[in-house]
């Protein structure tokens, strides 16, 4: 599992690295895929009953690694949502999505 952490992250970083934008949200999405699949493997599998008050011999599974996980999932979804109004804005009003002209830089 650490491997395919390690690629999505690698992935990421790829396409963020790139000058144009769908890629650039592509790839901190990639990454925020990552990061939830490293939370979720650092949490590991453990074997547990639930919470309740009368049973004394069970252990209880540790329920902070999905708590964190769905927050995470939640952050993603928002930041990529809110990237790709940026994204589609600018492109409405500029007439480009390479990162590299907007900042004045042409194509060499």
């Amino acid at each position: 599992m650490s491997i395919v952490v390690g690629i999505l992250f690698a992935i990421g970083t790829y396409l963020i690295l790139s000058k144009i934008f769908l890629r650039i949200i592509l790839g901190t999405s990639i990454i925020g895929h990552g990061a939830n699949l490293l939370l979720l493997t650092m949490g590991g599998l453990k074997k547990g009953g639930p919470p309740l008050r009368d049973l004394q011999e069970l252990s209880f599974t540790d329920a902070l690694p999905q708590a964190l996980l769905l927050t995470a999932i939640v952050i993603n979804f928002a930041t990529t949502a809110l990237f790709l109004v940026l994204s589609y804005r600018a492109y409405k009003v500029l007439g480009t999505d390479d990162v590299g002209e907007l900042r004045g830089y042409p194509d060499e």
